[in-house]
């Protein structure tokens, strides 16, 4: 026996829930990604999804990625330094920059090689690295990677941040990254007031849209836009994973700074080019999401219905503003348990623990789509409701 097998033979905490027969992951859906799926040759209402603006099945999405594969094949066979820079890479990149109002953009092959490549390559030793005690995994492991001294400051706790940069020196690079939508409570960053630290301190910022775009601001440009504080911000992450109906992230700047990462990110140099198709069916719904406003007005539609019921019968869903709603268990088991017997009630959530929240702030996320109807909504918080209530989480 090995002494990987030796050390991990012992790890048996998924067969555990597997055996009580709650076991909640890599549920196979065997139907395109919409308001209802098919799971187990059954009809299921998808509330766990992140594909907000309901494109992840638009014809035009399709067709777009068909052509590509057409054009150029199934791959680049390489990283965009070397062979794999297609003339639609450019074209995107070119188009993210426009809309997000920066002087350019630089696309990578996930949202989460962008935090992890960008954040070790824009500060080092000498440094210093600021963040939010819920940031997503791949800020927490781009942090990780870098030199620079590493701080984090309390979820949305000004004080707490403030705190933190008046120790620092004035002339540091100082970068504050955060989540513009924190991707398991739903609540927004407070960018007006980090803002005003920035000017104060001398820092810089950068924000993670991946939640907020599509979502947020004019034309779905994100958090940054929705506060007006675009040019504030030096950089701005985003991907396209979720409203982009693809798979992939960029980062926006200015052009200095991705002129330098273009040539030092290790994650941009070293990874191989996102593929034809998904860079075709994220630049297409670029220009859906653009051209289509009321795509944005139905997902606040259905998403400000949901939050209006979910607080009419009882429910703790925490400080969220956005399509993302917190149905808070607060018990690990309970929330596998409510988690199973909302599948088997047609309803698919995701169950939140730790390390995704706090030990205590076990929960089960409800996320919206543009293509989700008040209708599906209502039967999902009907079933949710009897499930809460049997379980005792709610009266």
């Amino acid at each position: 026996m090995g002494q990987l097998t030796e050390r991990y033979k012992h790890y048996r905490v998924p067969q555990q829930y597997m055996e009580e027969g709650v076991y909640p992951y890599f549920r196979e859906i065997t139907s395109k990604q919409g308001p209802e799926v098919i799971m187990a040759g059954r009809k299921i209402l998808m509330f766990g999804s992140n594909a907000y603006t309901g494109l992840t099945g638009d014809q035009r999405i399709i067709d777009a990625g068909k052509a590509a594969l057409d054009k150029y094949g199934s791959g680049c066979a390489g990283s965009r330094f070397l062979n794999g820079t297609l003339d639609i890479h450019v074209q995107l990149e070119k188009e993210l920059a426009e809309y997000e109002h920066k002087d350019a953009a630089l696309c990578f092959s996930t949202g989460f090689s962008v935090n992890s490549g960008v954040i070790p390559s824009v500060v080092g030793r000498g440094d210093y690295l600021i963040c939010d005690d819920r940031d997503h995994a791949s800020i927490v492991d781009g942090r990780r990677l870098s030199f620079a001294t590493q701080l984090h400051y309390k979820h949305n706790d000004m004080a707490d941040l403030e705190r933190i940069l008046e120790k620092l020196p004035h002339d540091a690079i100082k970068l504050i990254v955060v989540d513009g939508v924190f991707s398991m409570e739903g609540d927004l960053a407070k960018l007006p007031e980090i803002v005003e630290l920035k000017h104060k301190y001398n820092c810089s910022i950068m924000v993670d849209e991946a939640h907020g775009l599509g979502v947020f601001g004019d034309q779905g440009r994100g958090v940054c836009h929705h506060f007006g504080l675009q040019d504030d911000i030096d950089l701005i992450m985003g991907t396209f994973s979720k409203s982009l109906a693809s798979i992939g992230g960029f980062i926006a700047s200015d052009w200095d700074t991705i002129n330098y990462l273009r040539h030092t990110s290790r994650t941009y140099i070293f990874s191989a080019s996102d593929t034809p198709a998904a860079t075709a069916c994220a630049l297409e719904a670029l220009h859906i999401i653009q051209n289509e406003p009321e795509r944005r007005q139905r997902l606040w539609d259905v998403t400000n219905y949901a939050l209006k019921r979910f607080r009419e019968e009882g429910f703790e869903i925490g400080e969220t503003e956005s399509p993302i709603i917190p149905l808070y268990v607060r018990d690990d088991k309970k929330t596998f348990l409510v988690t199973k017997l909302a599948f088997d009630a047609g309803v698919f959530i995701n169950p939140v623990i730790p390390p995704a929240c706090a030990p205590q702030d076990t929960l089960v996320r409800f996320a919206l789509m543009a293509t989700h109807t008040k209708e599906q909504v209502e039967r999902g918080v009907v079933a949710l409701k009897k499930i809460f209530v049997d379980q005792g989480i709610i009266k």
